[in-house]
């Protein structure tokens, strides 16, 4: 454990995995720790590569000290502590990932759950991956969120995409959209609405989340003229989390329900498919939208941008979503401390 300046109390760093180590993820970390000086209240370690996160610091000229860390050991403000697991060499080329970098991401990530559940970090950061080399690399999970689901052994898992306007979750993810009808069912949506009001409530700190759900069809339907989802199975959700006991409305017409949120209106929309959702979120939060886990037993957000092999190593990577999800974490981690306290349980 080590003492955290600033903090009110005694807790771990956070850790940052370091993604996939020919994308950005080793620049937008040195840039995000070399810009922020002593003004996180976290200080974070990086589980990755030492050698290649030097070797980035080198090339790009960003001034920060690169040493080694391992759990247990006190980390410094300014100063990047690595618990380095790998060995890649210098024959890594940005942007060509292999399956030996899959590997290595792999690792990280596994290794940062440990961690993190061992209690010798208080919450993980992560960097960007790559899909196609996770997989090259020998692991058969889609993503990071359904790897991190496995590893921490959780059944009710969600994604939510939060930022300082707008924070939306998703009933249906990665699929076409010829099959979303069809994967929309009640208890999909009410399961949603009781997995982002209790996130809300427990992670945010939203004592009375006020959740708004989008209705899946052009003007929520419409009376049944456009569509009969939002009467056979969205509405009777919404009506069975209000007799749960919670404060949510809709179905609402997608085009409307986005602007009610972000006029402060409501807390967190529901939404029924991935661009529903992401195409608002990230007009107003490209730069500093954070992907928060939700339903995990440890505390986990991400950046919310890929590996971005186009322009790594070439200097030109932005940090500001890195620097949002640190935020959000430290938030996160500090809101569930207060409910362990309130409850007894430290």
């Amino acid at each position: 454990m080590t003492v955290q300046a600033g903090a009110e109390s005694i807790l771990p760093p956070l850790g940052i995995t370091m993604g996939c180590p020919v994308g950005i993820g080793p620049e937008i970390i040195l840039r995000f720790l070399a810009q922020t000086g002593s003004q996180a209240t976290l200080w974070p370690v990086v589980i990755g590569d030492v050698g290649v996160l030097r070797r980035c610091a080198k090339a790009l000229g960003i001034e920060i000290q690169v040493l080694d860390w391992q759990p247990g050991e006190p980390v410094q403000p300014q100063v990047l502590k690595v618990l380095s697991l790998s060995d890649l060499g210098d024959g890594l080329v940005w942007g060509n990932p292999t399956a030996e970098t899959g590997r290595a991401m792999g690792r990280y990530i596994e290794e940062g759950v440990r961690l993190v559940r061992q209690g010798q970090l208080a919450g993980l950061v992560t960097c960007p991956i790559s899909k196609a080399a996770l997989k090259a690399g020998g692991y058969r999970f889609p993503g990071h969120t359904e790897m991190l689901a496995e590893l921490c052994q959780a059944k009710d898992f969600a994604m939510m995409m939060a930022g300082a306007t707008l924070k939306i979750t998703l009933v249906t993810i990665h699929q076409p959209l010829a099959g979303v009808p069809g994967a929309i069912t009640q208890e999909a949506v009410l399961r949603m609405i009781a997995i982002t009001g209790q996130a809300l409530r427990e992670d945010f700190g939203v004592l009375q989340p006020r959740l708004a759900v989008a209705g899946l069809n052009p003007h929520a339907g419409e009376e049944g003229m456009f569509g009969d989802e939002e009467q056979r199975v969205i509405g009777p959700a919404v009506a069975a989390a209000h007799r749960a006991g919670w404060l949510v409305d809709g179905p609402f017409p997608p085009d409307t329900v986005f602007h009610k949120a972000v006029a402060g209106q409501f807390d967190a929309v529901v939404c029924m498919y991935h661009d529903q959702g992401l195409i608002p979120f990230k007009l107003l939060h490209f730069s500093d939208g954070v992907n928060v886990t939700l339903g995990l037993p440890i505390v986990r957000t991400s950046v919310d941008h890929g590996t971005a092999y186009d322009i790594a190593g070439k200097g030109l990577a932005d940090p500001a979503s890195l620097a949002a999800a640190v935020s959000m974490a430290e938030t996160i981690v500090a809101n569930r401390q207060k409910l362990e306290i309130v409850s007894g349980k430290l």
